[in-house]
C-alpha cells in the first residue's frame, strides 16, 4: 500500500461505519446462534461439564455457525460454494474470534460461568458487536474488503 492511501485513512467516514456495522451484525448473528445455543444446551440438559469446556465448545460452534451463515449469504450473492466459503473464512475469522472471546468473557465475568440469563444476553451481544466493529471498519476502509 502506498503512503497516499495510508495518509487518506481516517476513522470519520459515516458510510464505512454504517457498512461495517452491517457486516458486524451479520457476523454477530452467526456467532450468537452457535454460541448461545451451546450454552443453552448445557444449561437445559444440566450435563456436568467444566465451564471452560462449555465456553470452548460455544466458541467453536459460534465460529462454525457464523461461517455457515456468511457462506449462505455470499452464495445468495452469486458466489459459488468454494469462493463463498473461502471468503467467509478469510475475511471474517479475526472478527469472529474476537467477538466470540468477548461474548464468553462477558458471560463469565457477569455470571461466574457459562450461564444465560435474561439480563446477560443483551450485554453479551453488545460487547460481541462492539469488540470487532473497529477492526471491520479498518479492514473495509483500508482494503475495501467485506463479506456483504
Amino acid at each position: 500500500m502506498d503512503t497516499t492511501a495510508k495518509a487518506n485513512f481516517h476513522w470519520s467516514c459515516k458510510h464505512t461505519w454504517k457498512r461495517s456495522a452491517k457486516n458486524t451484525a451479520w457476523c454477530l448473528l452467526g456467532c450468537a446462534i452457535g454460541d448461545l445455543g451451546t450454552i443453552l444446551f448445557f444449561q437445559l440438559t444440566k450435563i456436568p461439564f467444566p465451564v471452560l469446556g462449555i465456553m470452548i465448545l460455544a466458541i467453536i460452534n459460534g465460529l462454525i455457525t457464523s461461517i455457515i451463515l456468511e457462506t449462505i449469504i455470499l452464495m445468495r450473492q452469486s458466489f459459488d460454494f468454494s469462493k463463498a466459503f473461502k471468503t467467509a473464512i478469510g475475511m471474517s475469522f479475526i472478527s469472529m474470534i474476537s467477538m466470540e472471546i468477548a461474548m464468553n468473557l462477558t458471560d463469565y465475568f457477569l455470571t461466574g460461568g457459562a450461564i444465560l440469563t435474561w439480563w446477560v444476553v443483551p450485554i453479551m451481544l453488545l460487547v460481541g458487536f462492539l469488540t470487532p466493529w473497529p477492526y471491520n471498519y479498518w479492514r473495509l476502509k483500508k482494503f475495501e474488503i467485506s463479506c456483504h
